[in-house]
């Protein structure tokens, strides 16, 4: 007796509900997404084979951009308050304090610090602002001047991290400059702010790296 043949039906599943959820997800990151926004002082820094990431917290930062204007940035607001008071006092410049702490960074001459922090955060932009004079040809270099600030303000207690970031493009002279403020204020070591790249294959760093894991295994 032949066996009977069972019909074959093919399976059918509903996607609507995946379909929903997935659409649902889809929704939430775009709305919720943030996009980093472009950087207040175009630098593009120049490449080395450091490995070492530059410290988020309790810095002092120096930026120097391709046309050689400089830039302050500190994150310690009490130690930005006591530098605005200060400035207040000595020089009388009659700057708001909680704006001069909240500010992301300082891009201008002291004679013009007022009106800088009168501008809103998001029009504070590198390419539109005079930077902190460090020019000696042309008058004095305010570097050595803000850097005795933040050496006061960190009295009592030790600088964890200066930053130095500087432009791929930026003259030397500019460089110097920012150096020799450093050194007169007896701040005799820095951090340089590099593109990290791979080490070459072959090279003398990339064999001593290569001695330094076999001697850790």
């Amino acid at each position: 007796m032949a066996r009977p043949k069972i019909p074959r039906k093919s399976t059918n599943i509903d996607m609507t509900a995946m379909c929903d959820v997935a659409f649902l997800l889809l929704s939430f990151f775009i709305l919720t997404t943030k996009f980093k926004p472009a950087e207040a002082i175009a630098v593009v820094t120049p490449s080395s084979v450091a490995a070492k990431v530059a410290p988020d917290k309790d810095f002092v930062l120096v930026t120097l951009d391709k046309n050689g204007k400089v830039f302050l940035s500190m994150d310690d607001e009490q130690k930005k308050e006591y530098i605005a008071n200060t400035l207040n006092t000595t020089k009388n410049l009659g700057i708001d304090v909680n704006a001069f702490k909240k500010a992301a960074f300082i891009g201008a001459p002291f004679s013009q610090l007022k009106s800088f922090l009168q501008i809103p955060e998001e029009s504070r932009k590198g390419d539109v602002l005079p930077g902190i004079p460090t020019d000696t040809t042309k008058g004095a270099n305010e570097m050595i001047e803000w850097m005795r600030l933040v050496n006061e303000a960190y009295q009592g207690t030790k600088m964890k991290n200066l930053l130095l970031k500087g432009d791929n493009l930026a003259k030397y002279p500019a460089f110097k400059s920012i150096v020799d403020a450093f050194k007169k204020n007896d701040f005799l070591k820095f951090q340089m702010i590099t593109s990290p790249e791979s080490v070459p294959l072959g090279s003398e760093l990339w064999k001593n790296n290569q001695k330094g894991e076999k001697r850790d295994d």
